[in-house]
């Protein structure tokens, strides 16, 4: 589909581009892959005692179509990390699960993590789509090229704040126990013009699909502490 078509779709639903379409169009050419917040990304935060958080299938294979759609346009796994303040079973385990390069966790100073998992992987920040839904990820959000705030009609003053200061290019229609990283992965492979050749091959589990799904299965996730170092 066209990017002007992507931009009706998305703005129906209730989606805001804070930047230009055509300059995210630009800028998801050079995009390497993704971080992301969890808690208030890939569900609503909820804690308790004896109690995990969750993430929904949807949201699962939204990041699978997307990192697939990198790796046919640069021909090698994209970064995906998930950077929390928490130590989280259920992150741990979803990263895990999905073969992600890292999951930091216990990051007070999420800046840091982000500056650390560029180093590692010899890649810029500025070729990241930052994911995020808080005060706290805001320091990781300002370094990457794109990066989209998931929206909570609880917070509508760090709503303003965000487009205010420019540390945001689209803002989700729907909140996270809604999908919305599902929102954000189907948004960017408009932007790619991928989505229709990446749902085919998917599909098909031809040679290309089959490729990539080798090359992911075989990546190790690693675990980085934070605690130790902030």
């Amino acid at each position: 589909m066209r990017p002007k078509a992507e931009l009706e779709i998305f703005s129906k639903l209730g989606g805001t581009f804070v930047t230009p379409i055509g300059t995210l169009v630009e800028r998801a050419r050079d995009i390497r892959g993704f971080v992301s917040d969890w808690d208030g990304v890939f569900n609503q935060g909820a804690k308790g005692e004896g109690t995990e958080s969750t993430y929904s299938e949807p949201d699962s294979m939204g990041t699978n179509l997307l990192r697939y759609a990198l790796w046919r346009q640069h021909g090698q796994l994209p970064i995906a990390a998930l950077i929390t303040g928490a130590e989280n079973p259920s992150a741990r385990h979803f990263a895990v699960r999905e073969h992600f390069h890292a999951i930091y966790y216990g990051s007070r100073n999420k800046t840091a993590a982000i500056e650390a998992l560029c180093r590692t992987h010899l890649v810029s920040s500025e070729r990241l789509v930052c994911i995020f839904d808080d005060v706290n990820d805001l320091g990781m959000a300002f370094a990457c090229g794109i990066r989209v705030y998931v929206q909570r009609s609880a917070s509508p003053l760090l709503r303003d704040y965000v487009v205010r200061q420019g540390l945001c290019d689209y803002v989700t229609a729907h909140s996270s126990e809604r999908h919305a990283v599902r929102e954000v992965c189907e948004l960017l492979l408009g932007l790619l013009g991928a989505f229709d050749a990446v749902v085919a091959s998917r599909v098909a589990w031809d040679r290309d699909y089959a490729a990539y799904f080798a090359a992911r299965q075989a990546l190790t996730t690693e675990f980085v502490d934070q605690r130790v170092s902030d």
